[in-house]
């Protein structure tokens, strides 16, 4: 079985790039990985990988560095690999230009546990606008940050394109300290704790929105907010969730969710975080495990300033 395709630098219409590396992983459904071939392109930038053994339960993305950044391709089955790669794009870095844009987020609200707290898992799509990969200038100027409630407690970091590592949070703002290239928005992943005696939700956008999905488990929960639609109720992992969507949010737009402080149904804890969910939302998936295999994401910024 062979991988073969380009390296571009710049984006689908950019350059070859000629004498870089690139490297063969396979990713196993157990979150395993290791790397099984490797290639230096050649002028043209194209380079061809080999798998000596297919694995018909594994998948096989490759990757490359640029700048200090690790770029990846797009997922392989044994399958699909005779149909080739699409271009590995990677691009210069600037710590400067276009703000990075939420293109989306997503947040499901599970029902009070026993205790009376409520488990909170958001999902943001990040996009950088400009043609070059966005670093963060420094370790207190962050390549984004986001509000998140003000009651928000017990926050951590969840599987996603982000490394746990370049994510923290100072007071009420999550920073990302990572990399954002050009392209397919970055999927960040994040989860809290709403406290017992929290009956209403003041969702902070401190920057526009190109849509904003809620997801409540308790569907009689009451949601305030311009450009809102309501989508109904969707069964998911046999739970039952309120949906609703905004769209075109401009910052500053008020949020509000009203919570009922008795559940009418029994509480159920968010297991595990609604993986389910988050892997039909926004497609997280196997590269998570890979790029936890790579060198910490800040490291190699802070090398690269």
């Amino acid at each position: 079985m062979v991988v073969s395709g380009r390296v571009l630098l710049g984006g689908p219409r950019g350059a070859p790039l000629e004498g870089s590396w690139v490297v063969l992983h396979r990713v196993t459904m157990g979150g395993g990985g290791a790397p099984i071939d490797s290639f230096r392109t050649d002028a043209r930038g194209t380079f061809a990988l080999t798998v000596a053994r297919p694995d018909t339960a594994a998948l096989y993305v490759a990757s490359t560095w640029y700048g200090g950044i690790a770029y990846f391709s797009q997922a392989l089955t044994a399958a699909s690999a005779g149909a080739g790669l699409s271009p590995l794009l990677v691009f210069d870095t600037t710590s400067a230009g276009p703000a990075i844009e939420v293109a989306r987020r997503l947040v499901t609200i599970a029902k009070r546990k026993k205790d009376g707290t409520r488990d909170v898992l958001e999902l943001v799509e990040l996009r950088n606008p400009g043609n070059r990969t966005r670093i963060a200038a420094d370790t207190v100027r962050p390549t984004w940050a986001g509000a998140i409630p003000h009651d928000a407690i017990q926050f951590q970091v969840a599987q996603g394109d982000v490394s746990p590592q370049a994510v923290a949070l100072h007071g009420d703002s999550v920073m990302v300290f990572g990399p954002v290239p050009p392209g397919d928005p970055r999927q960040l992943s994040y989860a809290y704790v709403l406290p017992a005696n929290v009956s209403s939700v003041a969702m902070p956008h401190d920057q526009p929105a190109a849509e904003l999905d809620l997801l409540l488990e308790d569907t009689v929960g009451v949601v305030t907010a311009s450009k809102l639609d309501t989508l109904g109720v969707e069964e998911i992992e046999h739970r039952r969730f309120a949906r609703y969507r905004a769209t075109a949010l401009d910052a500053g737009t008020p949020v509000t969710i009203a919570l009922p402080t008795r559940d009418r149904f029994r509480a159920e804890s968010l297991v595990p975080v609604v993986v389910a969910l988050a892997a039909v939302a926004l497609g997280l998936g196997f590269v998570v495990a890979l790029r936890r295999q790579t060198s910490d994401v800040r490291r190699q910024r802070e090398a690269d300033v």
